[in-house]
């Protein structure tokens, strides 16, 4: 039986730490631009027109309902096929987003769902316009109410990011794969780039977590109540 052999790591740990920083990048502008696509096509859904919600409810169906690898497959070699040719790591951002975007629709529109009609009455009691309602008074609180799932969906974008070496994109996996094919080392190889995914989650889970304390600072006055109440119980 042969010992596990981790000599190779620190001739590749710069390759290893630029394909995690291209993954981390792929991470925050899919996950940016596909909640933008959220959100458009969860108000879509919620409180638009017939033909609006059936373009949306479309949309959503045939993204969740199709492998991300075949999702990358049809950007990279399909729009090339009919003359628009992407690079890698742009096709695999593209499908990233498209597919974030589906994901996260449901979850904005579970969000808007959420709130009360008071709350949109309040709105238009302030003679506040739809545009300004919908910033001021509808999004941050569906955000609030969501942020959880979503959070989860964008670590989720993040895990899934590893497909994207499939269709040559150098992310993290990419880069794991050609330090395998030069050192032989697969199980080694292997061990590290799960590693590096589980820790770059925790990173994530740890700052989309702090982020909610900066969001929504009434949810930290909560749960400092929560404890305090807790600790007179006890």
């Amino acid at each position: 039986m042969q010992s596990l052999q981790f000599g190779w790591l620190s001739q590749n740990i710069g390759m290893l730490l630029h394909g995690a920083l291209t993954t981390i990048l792929l991470t925050v502008a899919a996950c940016a631009a596909g909640s933008l696509i959220g959100i458009a096509v969860g108000l879509c859904r919620q409180r638009g027109n017939l033909a609006l919600r059936t373009l949306g409810a479309t949309y959503v169906e045939a993204i969740r309902n199709t492998p991300l690898l075949v999702q990358a497959f049809i950007v990279y070699f399909g729009l090339s096929s009919v003359g628009f040719r992407l690079d890698p790591l742009s096709a695999a951002l593209l499908a990233l987003v498209v597919n974030c975007g589906a994901y996260s629709a449901e979850i904005f529109r579970a969000g808007f769902q959420s709130i009360q009609p008071a709350q949109h009455q309040a709105a238009e009691s302030l003679a506040l316009s739809k545009f300004q309602a919908f910033v001021h008074v509808i999004l941050p609180q569906a955000l609030r109410n969501i942020w959880v799932p979503l959070s989860g969906q964008f670590v989720l974008i993040m895990l899934a990011s590893s497909i994207v070496s499939q269709i040559s994109a150098e992310e993290l996996t990419a880069f794991a794969n050609q330090i395998q094919s030069s050192t032989f080392r697969s199980f080694e190889v292997y061990i590290v780039l799960a590693v590096m995914y589980l820790t770059l989650s925790i990173l994530l889970k740890t700052l989309l977590s702090r982020m909610a304390y900066v969001l929504f600072p009434e949810q930290r006055v909560l749960r400092r109540s929560q404890r305090r109440a807790r600790r007179g119980v006890r």
